[in-house]
């Protein structure tokens, strides 16, 4: 796609400033470490997850299969906005082309709504798993698993080229300021000379197609989830199973209920302000969390871990 060739000729503009996060009083620095560790936990996190995955036999499940997806997603989710995010809180602001702007929205529209939809995936296997456990081999075999992971990364794709091509058709006469820290589609219609009225009546219900659906899939199946670990005779067993839902749970609300808020509810100034904070927590606090919560606090991660050390520390010695 070549965003450069059908821009050029339909604007006055050449790039857009990101101002960032606004006026953090001198504490940019302090905001830039932050978020480098986090991002970088965030990259180790991932990466760890995908490598066990793919090597260790024992991770060769559908459980594990998507949640390789996730983390390979998650990898690409962050690295498409947060090193831009970290040059602007050095330098208060930065700025980025009209074609970069529209590459960025790109892959961040598109992993958005897989996100959405793997979310989906993963708990309707942990509902098969856990409610029809007899039926699990039959029901999510390789082949569904395949299609499902398939499924979310195909609507994600299908999703943001309609979303892109109808951008890609907005005039920018000027001003050129974002306010925001990267290119989100509302703040670039403010920024538009077009009429995009039916951009945003679009957008909105695709942002809701894409977000609602999955949304109740994923509480629907945690709330038989939920129904069938009540019968659990043994409180330890509900206890444990409880933690590992509500964990999961609080993940996916952050993760939705943000992406709700930002997308669906209309703006008032005071949302439309508290956006940038909102859009921190699915860019920034779900792809960290989303390796500690469903993988590296599970018992098996941790032994396919300790086996892989086990296996280096024995190829070191040999060596």
């Amino acid at each position: 796609m070549n965003l450069t060739k059908n821009l050029k000729n339909s604007t006055s503009v050449t790039e857009f400033l990101l101002l960032g996060l606004g006026n953090l009083k001198g504490l940019e620095f302090l905001f830039f470490l932050l978020f480098l560790v986090i991002y970088m936990v965030t990259m180790v996190g991932n990466i760890l997850i995908i490598v066990l995955v793919v090597f260790d036999h024992s991770l060769h499940t559908p459980m594990y299969f998507f949640l390789g997806n996730l983390s390979c997603l998650e990898i690409c989710y962050s690295s498409s906005i947060v090193p831009k995010m970290l040059a602007g809180l050095l330098h208060q602001s930065t700025t980025i082309s009209i074609a970069g702007c529209m590459t960025q929205y790109y892959f961040f529209g598109f992993l958005a709504v897989t996100e959405c939809y793997l979310l989906a995936a993963m708990s309707y296997d942990r509902y098969v798993a856990i409610c029809k456990p007899l039926l699990y081999l039959t029901l999510m075999d390789s082949k569904v698993c395949f299609q499902l992971a398939a499924g979310s990364w195909l609507n994600g794709l299908m999703v943001v080229n309609l979303t892109i091509y109808l951008m890609q058709q907005l005039t920018f006469c000027g001003p050129n300021t974002i306010d925001h820290f990267f290119c989100d589609y509302r703040p670039l219609l403010k920024l538009s000379c077009s009429d995009t009225y039916m951009m945003e009546l679009i957008t909105t219900f695709l942002a809701g197609l894409c977000s609602l659906p999955p949304f109740v899939l994923t509480l629907a199946s945690y709330g038989y989830i939920i129904l069938a670990i009540l019968r659990i005779p043994s409180n330890v067993g509900r206890q444990k199973a409880f933690s590992t839902c509500s964990s999961h749970l609080i993940v996916v609300s952050v993760f939705y209920g943000t992406i709700i808020i930002v997308y669906l509810i209309p703006k008032t100034e005071v949302l439309s302000n508290a956006n940038k904070i909102f859009s921190l927590f699915y860019i920034i606090l779900t792809p960290l969390l989303n390796p500690i919560i469903y993988s590296l606090r599970n018992k098996e991660v941790k032994n396919a871990l300790r086996r892989a050390i086990l296996k280096f520390f024995v190829y070191k010695s040999v060596v």
